[in-house]
């Protein structure tokens, strides 16, 4: 994208695994600070998992490690897979890229050696699975930031007493970014720069998801400069597509608006508890 765009400031709204397809959001120039929000938001993936080979990379990229013959039934598939629909803790796998003291899961694995890391709140918003194509087992999902699908299949594995590991991935949606919403930066299959931004979305359009509150001329001049506005609770509107918080995060922040639409910050209220919250700048727009 840096290549295609011509823009040094590239940043990306969370990482694919290498053999996955699909969706990954894009911010170019100054609205890179809104990827900190913007990966926040939960995702929905198609996946296949494989019943009866584990692997060391819990994908199909990895080394067999555990292998049965012993498939379960669609009835018990189903009651595991019900199980899974209520984690809330996850731990990282060993190939992945958390950092632990410093180092990449994933180097340090690829050296032999074995670094833990620790177990992360996460929620699964929706799971289903479609089981009739046994040992193959479809899943369509909606899940939390920091949740590996992979791991999920493997844990199935883990459950059924079988192993299994993800054959496919792709992401189909994060937050309400749809992938055919989504363009390729193939430059082979045609992609330019003035393609690419002509479908690019404005920042105030990059995020439905956040509460609003629409400025004066005068707030916005003020807020230009440096200068947070006090916000009465009252003038706080609904996101207009409200989606909920990753664990951890007590809510969104406020996406401060100009008369005309267009976004000038995102802010986050330092004191909630008085009549008129104030609210202290984050990132400021052009």
């Amino acid at each position: 994208m840096r290549r295609v765009l011509g823009e040094r400031r590239v940043g990306h709204a969370g990482t694919l695994d290498p053999f996955a397809t699909g969706l990954l959001l894009v911010a170019e120039g100054r609205a890179t600070a809104l990827l900190g929000c913007l990966s926040l938001l939960p995702k929905r993936y198609r996946a296949r998992a494989r019943l009866g080979i584990a692997t060391d990379t819990q994908d199909r990229t990895g080394v067999p490690i555990k292998t049965s013959r012993a498939i379960p039934s669609e009835r018990e598939v189903q009651a595991a897979v019900l199980r899974l629909r209520g984690l809330t803790r996850q731990r990282p796998p060993l190939y992945s890229a958390v950092k632990v003291r410093g180092e990449r899961l994933y180097m340090a694995a690829r050296r032999g050696k074995t670094l833990e890391a620790e177990e992360r709140s996460i929620k699964i918003y929706e799971l289903e699975a479609d089981v009739t194509l046994l040992p193959d087992l479809d899943l369509d999902l909606t899940v939390s930031r920091v949740t590996y699908v992979r791991t999920l299949a493997h844990d199935l594995g883990e459950v059924l007493g079988c192993g299994a590991h993800l054959v496919s991935l792709r992401r189909i949606a994060s937050g309400p970014f749809h992938v055919d919403e989504a363009l390729s930066p193939d430059t082979d299959r045609g992609a330019t720069a003035s393609d690419l931004r002509a479908r690019a979305k404005e920042p105030a359009a990059a995020v439905p998801h956040l509460p609003r509150v629409t400025l004066t001329e005068e707030e916005s001049a003020r807020l230009r400069n440096g200068r947070a506005p006090t916000i009465a609770r009252e003038r706080i509107e609904a996101a207009p597509t409200e989606y909920p918080p990753p664990p951890g995060e007590t809510g969104w922040p406020i996406a401060l608006l100009a008369p005309d639409g267009s976004l000038l910050a995102l802010a986050v209220p330092v004191a909630a508890a008085l009549p008129e919250a104030p609210v202290t700048l984050l990132r400021v727009f052009p």
